[in-house]
């Protein structure tokens, strides 16, 4: 990570995650297909549950858990080993009040939150019952998010990648089994869903631990006397993270408000198209973890110069990368939503947004990761600024719809161009942001 090639190094320390991440991915567009055989308000529901689902992923994973994966590179780099560790056992104390928080305040709210964004009558039903079965379950799978962030900080991307592949292989075969009733379990329906991932969560954890309470561990949990300033290394990067991606999540969830002006079928065919936009996470996470990593140890070398070249150079390619993807759903959407429905309705709904947004794929990706490289430095000043700049322009996407009366088309331009404007900042930050001190 300090002397050799850029672009290979990176490519190893990102490659499994995205493998595993993308099986992640599609466990839940499995799901998706799944609960797609039980009819438009099973799908309408499922789709109004992910920007709350979301949310806790990307605070925990790419908020908190980027706080957690730059602390422990910065540390390692630096040589401070023991440091490392403590950091380790202090993302499990976050992790417990984190996810106790989601818990109760997801339970709390979530009848108010699937109303808001278009739920009534049996789809707000399945909506609030999904949703408490998957918070019911929030701790360990905040613990699982942490560990897993504080193991890829030490360099150590392997075990992630197998634990959760063991976990996605689980998904595969519970899931279906309890939506559907297989294997003499009962049909469960939409609630099926939500019991596999909580029951696969707990599973995976219990790996996590067992491994990182071995002897042959790259990174030992144990208990260490709480420090006030191993929490500061955490949270100082976590905290305004976590803010970053409140506010993505909450564009989606603005977004899903405006579709769920146009009724369950609108609703459906967003649900549908932004489950290719969750594919675009674990490249872009898969990825932005190796940045992290790279940016973190360079500089806890005293590397700045290669530290900045690893973050620009893991933009570019996945910008590259992901830019194809969008165009080709954007000429050709039926690849991807003939999958799911032959309903015209749905089908047009998510047409439209994939001939919006498809095309600006690679300019999301250039946002992505030039996050994940401030994090890494410690300053997330800049994607702190991008963030609401796309934030606004969501809002007003929203707004357009439930105010002024326009189109979805109307709506989704807009959200293209919250985009655009978003990695202007995040490019242009990027390049003033001074990194050596």
């Amino acid at each position: 990570m300090l002397h050799g090639p850029i672009l290979p190094t990176l490519t190893r320390l990102a490659l499994p995650t995205v493998a595993v991440l993308l099986m992640t991915t599609v466990l839940g567009i499995a799901e998706t297909y799944f609960v797609s055989t039980l009819g438009a308000n099973a799908i309408a529901a499922a789709s109004m549950v992910v920007p709350t689902m979301l949310t806790m992923t990307m605070v925990a994973n790419g908020g908190i858990g980027g706080g957690v994966s730059s602390a422990i590179a910065r540390a390692r780099g630096a040589g401070r080993y023991g440091e490392a560790e403590s950091i380790a056992w202090h993302a499990v104390v976050i992790a417990i009040i984190a996810g106790g928080l989601f818990s109760i305040v997801t339970i709390a709210a979530g009848p108010t939150i699937y109303r808001y964004l278009g739920g009534v009558g049996q789809s707000l039903h399945q909506a609030i019952l999904y949703s408490n079965i998957l918070f019911a379950g929030a701790i360990p799978y905040w613990m699982l998010a942490l560990l897993q962030s504080a193991l890829r900080g030490s360099g150590n991307v392997k075990t992630p990648a197998l634990v959760i592949l063991g976990s996605v292989v689980a998904g595969l075969i519970l899931s279906p089994a309890l939506i559907s009733g297989k294997f003499g379990l009962p049909a469960l329906g939409v609630a099926g869903a939500g019991i596999a991932q909580v029951v696969c969560n707990i599973g995976a954890l219990v790996a996590e631990v067992a491994y990182m309470r071995s002897a042959r561990a790259t990174l030992q949990l144990r208990r260490y006397p709480l420090n006030r300033a191993h929490f500061r290394a955490i949270l100082a990067v976590g905290f305004p993270s976590t803010a970053n991606a409140l506010m993505t999540t909450f564009s989606i969830s603005a977004v899903t408000a405006a579709t769920g002006a146009f009724g369950v079928s609108a609703i459906a065919g967003y649900g549908i198209a932004s489950r290719l936009d969750m594919l675009l996470i674990p490249v872009m996470f898969g990825f932005g973890t190796a940045a992290i990593v790279m940016v973190g140890t360079n500089l806890g070398a005293g590397n700045v110069m290669r530290a900045r070249r690893a973050a620009m150079l893991n933009a570019i390619f996945v910008a590259t990368m992901l830019e194809g993807l969008g165009l080709s759903v954007s000429f050709v959407p039926k690849i991807w939503i003939g999958f799911f429905t032959q309903d015209p309705a749905i089908f047009e709904v998510g047409a439209s947004y994939f001939r919006v947004v498809g095309p600006v794929y690679g300019l999301i990706a250039v946002v992505s990761e030039l996050y994940f490289a401030g994090q890494g430095a410690g300053r997330v000043g800049w994607p702190m600024t991008a963030a609401i700049a796309r934030f606004s322009f969501a809002l007003a996407a929203s707004a357009a719809v439930t105010v002024w009366h326009a189109n979805l088309d109307t709506a989704f331009a807009i959200v293209s161009v919250g985009v655009v404007v978003a990695a202007v900042i995040s490019v242009w930050g990027f390049r003033r942001a001074r990194w050596d001190s």
